[in-house]
C-alpha cells in the first residue's frame, strides 16, 4: 500500500510541473549562466565572458583577438573597462634554456570552461592546466604543470613601475586621467631567480625595480615544479592597500575555497529571481542576461576609503562608492531592475552620482561615469530619469535635493551637444529660446565649438531626450516644492512637438530658421550613424522616442488606428539597400526587423507601445518573436552592443512578462511571460510572483489577468500594486484576446506630474 501511495505521489508531482525544466539537485542559477552568449558580434562589440563577483572592482575575461582565436594574450589580471582595456598581464611559461623572454606570451588554450566565479583551461597543448577564482578586490591563480617544466612567471605593466621582493611582486599601472592601478601579488613558493627584463628581453637577475612603458619582472622556479599558486590584490589607492585587500579576502592559497564562496554569492544574487522555464535554453538566456546586469557599476570602496577620478583624491566613505555605469544605456531597464531586487545598492549608486557631481568642477550630474572619471559620452542627461524613477518608487535613501540640483545644472549649464563636457553655448541658448536643437542644412559648415567632430549635433535625439529629461525634472521639482521649476520644465517637456512633421508623422530635423530639412529620407539621412540628425539609429527608431507622453504621440499621429499602422510599418519597412550599404551607414542599427533595431537601446520600449493604442496582443506577439529571434543561447546570441546590462535588463524584464517603458513613472507595462512561474524577491522580504496558466511556446497571448486574485483589465500596473508583494496570474492561449486591455481608458498613463 505504501509503495502504491508513493507512486501516486510521484505521478502527481510530475504532472504539477509538466512542461517545466527540471533543475538537477545541487545546481543553482549560476550553473545556468552561459558567459559565451554573444561572444561573436553581429557587427560591432561582442559580449565578454567576464569572471567576477557581482558589482565588484576586480573583473577579468580571457584576452584574445576574438572568440574564434586559439591563443590567449597571456593571463588577465584586471579589466578596467568592459570595452577591452586592462591593467597588467601575467604569463606562465617553460623557462628551460630560454635566453630572451617576451613580455607577454601568446598561449595556446583548449578545454576552456568559464563560470561567473571560476575559469579553467588547459594551456600550451595540454602542458599546463590553469584555474582562476576572483574575490571582490583580489584573486588567485593555480597553474599545474603536466609536463616537466622549469616554470617561469612573467608579469608586465604597460605603463608604470614594477618590483620583485622575495616571492612578492609590487606593480603600478597608469591608466587614463591620472588614475593608477596598484597590484600586490604573492606566489606560494620562493623563486630560485628573479629580476627585471632589459629592453632587449634579457633577464637581469637581482634587479628589483624598473619603471617604463613596458616594465616586466620574471620569476624562475626550480625544475619539475608541479604547481604554482599566485594570489594578488588590487587597489586604486596604494600598494599597501592592495596588499590589505588581498589579505582581507584571501587568507591562504586555497583556490577551491574562493571559488566556492563565489559560487554561493552568485547563486544567492541570481536566485533573487527564480523561474520555471519551458526550456533549458530559455533558462540559460534568462540567467545569463541577469548575470550581465551585475558586471557594472562596480564598488570601488576599499576599507572605508575610495579613490575618485572625478577629483583625483582619496576620500573616506560611510557607504560604498560605485562607478563605471554607462547611464544612457542603463537608465532604461538596468536601474529599474536593480531597484526591484537590490534597492540598497541602487540607493548607493545614486548617492555615488551625487558625490561625483560634488567632486567635479561644476555640480553637474554625470552621464558616463567610468573608473577614470566621467567621459561625457552619448547625448542627453538621463541620470535625472534614474533619480526620478527611484524617488517615485519610494527609494529616497540619497541626497535628493543635491541630486535634483546636479541634474538641473547639468541640463542648464552644460552644453547639450553630445559627447561634450563644455559649458552651454550658442546651441543651448537656441534650444532655450526656440525649444529645439537646430540642424545644419546640407553643406552648411559647423561653427559651434562644443559640437564633436564625429558625433555631430544629433538634433532630434537631443531634442527628444532633453524633453524627456525635463519632464523627469518637472516631476521632481513639483515633489520638492519648486513650483517655478516645475512649471518651466513641464512646458519644456513638450518640446518634442517642435520637431514633429505633421505631414509625414516623423520627428524631422529643422534648421535654425525653423524650416524642415528637405528632401529627406528617414532611413538614411544624417551621414554616418545618422548623427547629423539622429544618433546611431535612424528616423524610424526615433519616431517613437517620447516615452513620457505616448498618449500625445498617439494623437499627433492621428489617433490609435494610425499609430498602430505606423508601428506595424516600422517592423515591416525594408532596408531599401543592400545589407552592406545599410550597415556601413548605420552600424549600430543591427538586429533588424524591418526598420526596427533590436540591437540598440532607443528601440527597447517600442514593441510595448501597442499597449497604449488598444492592441496589447500585438505587443505580446512582437516581444515573443523578438526575444527568440535575437537573444539566443549561443555565440551570436546578442544582436548588438550589450552595454553592461543595457540590453540584458530588457531581456530579464521581457521574459518575466512586463517592462518599465517610462523610467520616472512608477508603472510597468505588460508584455508576455516566458515562464510558467517566476518569483522575485522584493525589499523587506516581499515577493512578486507571476504565474502563467496554460503557457506553452505557442500559447503566448494573454486571455485574462488577476492581481492578488482580483480581475485586472489594464495592460499595465503600478509599482504600488506590487511593492508590498503580489501575485499576478495570467491565463494564456494560442489565439489573442483582442478585447483584453483594449479600452481607451485602460491604456497606460502618460505625462503624469
Amino acid at each position: 500500500m505504501i509503495a502504491i501511495l508513493r507512486n501516486i505521489f510521484l505521478y502527481l508531482l510530475a504532472l504539477s510541473c509538466a512542461g517545466c525544466v527540471s533543475v538537477k539537485q545541487g545546481t543553482g542559477p549560476s550553473d545556468a549562466v552561459n558567459p559565451y552568449m554573444g561572444n561573436i558580434s553581429h557587427l560591432l562589440v561582442p559580449t565578454y565572458p567576464t569572471i567576477h563577483l557581482p558589482n565588484s572592482m576586480l573583473r577579468v575575461y580571457p584576452e584574445r583577438q576574438d572568440n574564434t582565436s586559439d591563443q590567449l594574450y597571456g593571463l588577465p589580471v584586471m579589466v578596467t573597462s568592459h570595452r577591452g582595456r586592462s591593467a597588467f598581464n601575467l604569463s606562465v611559461v617553460d623557462g628551460t634554456g630560454v635566453g630572451r623572454f617576451d613580455r607577454v606570451y601568446a598561449l595556446d588554450y583548449d578545454n576552456e570552461v568559464i563560470k561567473p566565479h571560476l575559469y579553467t583551461s588547459t594551456l600550451e597543448n595540454g602542458d599546463m592546466e590553469v584555474r582562476y577564482a576572483p574575490s571582490h578586490q583580489s584573486a588567485i591563480y593555480e597553474v599545474t604543470f603536466v609536463q616537466p617544466y622549469s616554470p617561469t612567471l612573467v608579469l608586465n605593466t604597460r605603463a608604470g613601475t614594477i618590483s620583485v621582493v622575495g616571492n612578492s611582486i609590487l606593480a603600478t599601472q597608469q591608466i587614463e586621467n591620472n588614475t593608477t592601478v596598484f597590484l600586490f601579488a604573492e606566489v606560494d613558493q620562493a623563486p630560485i631567480q628573479a629580476g627585471t627584463l632589459s629592453q632587449q628581453g634579457h633577464l637581469q637577475p637581482n634587479t628589483t625595480l624598473t619603471a617604463s612603458d613596458d616594465a616586466t619582472v620574471v620569476m624562475q622556479f626550480k625544475a619539475h615544479t608541479r604547481q604554482l599558486k599566485i594570489r594578488y590584490g588590487i587597489s586604486f589607492i596604494s600598494l599597501e592597500q592592495a596588499e590589505r585587500n588581498l589579505r582581507r579576502e584571501i587568507e591562504d592559497f586555497n583556490l577551491d575555497l574562493i571559488a566556492e564562496r563565489g559560487r554561493k554569492l552568485w547563486d544567492s544574487t541570481l536566485g533573487k529571481i527564480d523561474v520555471k522555464a519551458l526550456s533549458e535554453d530559455d533558462r540559460q538566456v534568462f540567467y545569463t542576461s541577469l548575470y550581465r546586469c551585475f558586471e557594472r557599476p562596480v564598488n570601488i570602496s576599499e576599507d572605508g576609503r575610495y579613490y575618485s577620478a572625478f577629483d583625483g583624491q582619496v576620500h573616506t566613505d560611510s557607504r560604498p562608492f560605485y562607478t563605471d555605469d554607462w547611464i544612457w544605456d542603463t537608465y532604461r531597464a538596468t536601474h529599474p531592475l536593480r531597484l526591484l531586487i537590490d534597492h540598497k545598492v541602487e540607493a548607493d549608486i545614486i548617492q555615488s552620482f551625487v558625490r561625483m557631481a560634488q567632486q567635479m568642477n561644476d555640480l553637474w550630474l554625470p552621464t558616463f561615469p567610468e573608473i577614470t572619471g566621467d567621459s561625457r559620452r552619448m547625448n542627453s542627461n538621463h541620470g535625472v530619469a534614474t533619480i526620478a524613477d527611484a524617488y517615485f518608487k519610494g527609494l529616497k535613501d540619497f541626497d535628493v535635493a543635491t541630486a535634483y540640483e546636479s541634474g538641473r545644472r547639468a541640463i542648464e549649464e552644460k552644453t547639450l551637444a553630445p559627447w561634450s563636457a563644455s559649458r552651454a553655448g550658442w546651441l543651448d541658448n537656441f534650444y532655450k529660446e526656440h525649444g529645439y536643437i537646430p540642424a545644419l542644412r546640407p553643406g552648411e559648415e559647423e561653427t559651434v565649438p562644443e559640437v564633436h567632430h564625429f558625433e555631430k549635433r544629433q538634433p532630434i535625439a537631443v531634442t527628444l531626450g532633453t524633453a524627456y529629461d525635463e519632464w523627469c525634472l518637472s516631476r521632481l521639482a513639483k515633489a520638492l516644492g519648486k513650483e517655478q521649476d516645475y512649471q518651466r520644465y513641464a512646458e519644456h517637456a513638450l518640446n518634442y512637438r517642435n520637431v514633429f512633421n505633421a505631414e509625414t508623422k516623423f520627428f524631422h530635423p529643422k534648421d535654425k530658421d525653423g524650416n524642415f530639412i528637405m528632401p529627406f529620407d528617414y532611413r538614411y539621412a544624417g551621414g554616418q550613424g545618422a548623427r547629423e540628425y539622429y544618433g546611431e539609429n535612424n528616423g524610424w527608431v526615433y519616431r517613437w522616442d517620447v516615452p513620457h507622453n505616448v498618449d500625445d504621440l498617439v494623437k499627433l499621429m492621428g489617433g490609435r488606428e494610425s499609430f498602430i499602422a505606423n508601428l506595424d510599418q516600422t517592423f515591416r519597412e525594408g532596408l531599401g539597400k543592400s545589407k552592406f550599404e545599410f550597415y556601413s551607414h548605420l552600424p549600430d542599427h543591427t538586429g533588424n526587423v524591418g526598420q526596427y533595431s533590436m540591437a540598440n537601446e532607443p528601440s527597447l520600449h517600442i514593441p510595448y507601445l501597442y499597449n497604449y493604442a488598444g492592441q496589447p496582443w500585438k505587443s505580446q506577439k512582437r516581444i515573443h518573436q523578438l526575444i527568440h529571434q535575437w537573444f539566443r543561447n549561443d555565440l551570436m546570441g546578442m544582436p548588438g552592443d550589450e552595454d553592461g546590462g543595457g540590453m540584458s535588463a530588457f531581456v530579464v524584464f521581457s521574459m518575466l512578462g512586463f517592462y518599465p517603458v517610462t523610467p520616472g513613472l512608477p508603472v510597468y507595462v505588460f508584455g508576455t511571460p516566458f515562464f510558467k512561474e517566476s518569483s522575485m524577491a522584493l525589499p523587506d522580504n516581499k515577493v512578486l510572483t507571476v504565474k502563467a496558466i496554460n503557457l506553452s511556446k505557442q500559447n503566448k497571448y494573454i486571455q485574462a489577468v488577476k492581481i492578488n486574485g482580483q480581475p485586472w483589465n489594464k495592460p499595465w500596473f503600478s509599482h504600488a500594486d506590487i511593492s508590498a508583494g503580489a501575485t499576478i496570474e495570467l491565463t494564456m492561449d494560442k489565439y489573442p484576446n483582442k478585447q483584453w486591455g483594449a479600452a481607451e481608458q485602460s491604456a497606460p498613463p502618460s505625462f503624469v506630474f
